[in-house]
């Protein structure tokens, strides 16, 4: 490169005719060709802008959840109000000249009503090492619709059907809350992941249970799936065609049956195999608890399972406390009769305090028993949520 080019040259400005010095480089063979650089500084910022806008931005919300509508989705924004909204918005679409350096921006918002937000912008930078300012204020318009998702709940689409429901009994009102507590954290779960298509259309307590009807299948299954992996039981799955898409595909509905045990927590059942009654304490693999007899660990077979061939005798909570008269042995204690207030002998668990004045006592078609206190060692094999 010669010494002239790289002092640069001497030239004249195409607009005005001024000689100018022109910078190294320009209009060499091979060099970028930029139109504006062989004007002077006085044509060149004579159609300078700094900054390129629009004249408008509008942002579409959904009226019933706040999604804003970017691109071809929605996006769940978080937001209180539409200011931060509007400022990334008119953030995305302001363009800076390329040449400019040193660039700083900030943006005053006003709220002119409930809809309209006019963003003041006031941009600084550097151009042919001169400082030059640009305020540019540009209109932000908020337009309301309805997202996918809202649209789809509205019109009660789903594709899942849960259903909670018992062997040869009816569930709990508490099974039934915690099925929809189950229900809906697994669904908050997926919506802190981003995914905008999980919801749950509609509960419904029926006469046999409780009934969710869920936006896709795969919720459906894992919601089942977690019912009985708390309370126990099994999960039973039927698909029905629903429709078919614009391609031809057919769609399935999937009805999932979370069958919870016969038997819960706190139940009194007394087994066929004669050995005395027992207090479930969990419904978790195969039946499990304690013998009111003796204070043992009871434990189905792997065949009865949930299952055992059993009958119900009452619960926890028909229990009523008495008075410990005496204890005759290690296998013997005598009681007042709850009903009758006369002395029995009944069997001595071994988890009843002998030194107590009065126990919690269960009477049924299988005499009276001794149940175990509240916070006795019968119930450390309860799973969580069991209580």
């Amino acid at each position: 490169m010669s010494d002239s080019e790289e002092r640069g040259e001497r030239g004249f400005c195409p607009r005005c005719g001024d000689a100018i010095e022109r910078p190294p480089g320009v209009d060499l063979p091979g060099s970028p060709s930029a139109r504006d650089a062989v004007l002077c500084d006085a044509c060149y910022f004579e159609d300078f802008d700094l900054v390129d806008a629009p004249d408008r931005v509008e942002v579409q919300v959904c009226s019933d959840c706040g999604a804003v509508h970017r691109g071809n989705r929605w996006v769940d924004v978080g937001a209180r109000d539409y200011t931060d909204v509007a400022i990334e918005e008119v953030t995305g679409v302001l363009g800076v000249h390329v040449d400019a350096q040193a660039v700083e921006w900030v943006v005053d918002p006003e709220q002119v009503d409930e809809n309209t937000i006019r963003m003041h912008t006031m941009f600084t930078g550097v151009i042919r090492g001169t400082p030059v300012e640009e305020e540019v204020t540009v209109p932000v318009y908020i337009s309301r619709g309805t997202c996918d998702r809202c649209g789809r709940i509205a019109g009660d689409y789903w594709e899942a059907l849960v259903q909670v429901r018992a062997t040869e009994r009816t569930p709990t009102d508490d099974e039934c809350d915690r099925a929809t507590e189950i229900a809906e954290a697994y669904i908050a779960e997926r919506e802190d992941k981003g995914d905008r298509n999980a919801f749950i259309t509609s509960v419904d307590r029926t006469d046999s249970g409780v009934d969710m009807k869920l936006s896709a299948n795969q919720f459906g299954e894992a919601i089942a799936h977690r019912i009985v992996r708390e309370f126990g039981g099994e999960v039973s799955a039927a698909e029905t065609l629903a429709t078919e898409d614009s391609d031809g595909n057919e769609l399935y509905r999937v009805t999932f049956v979370a069958r919870l045990p016969p038997y819960t927590p706190g139940d009194i059942i007394a087994p066929a195999d004669d050995e005395g009654p027992v207090l479930v304490t969990s419904a978790h693999g195969n039946l499990k608890g304690v013998r009111l007899t003796t204070g043992e660990r009871y434990e189905a077979s792997y065949e009865e399972g949930i299952d055992p061939d059993a009958r119900r005798l009452g619960t926890r909570e028909d229990g009523q406390r008495t008075t410990l008269v005496t204890v005759e042995d290690a296998h013997a204690v005598q009681v007042l009769d709850p009903e009758t207030y006369e002395a029995r002998t009944i069997p001595r668990p071994n988890y009843m305090d002998s030194d107590a004045e009065e126990v919690p006592v269960l009477r049924s078609r299988a005499g009276l028993h001794v149940l175990p206190e509240r916070d006795a060692g019968a119930d450390e094999d309860e799973e969580p949520g069991e209580r």
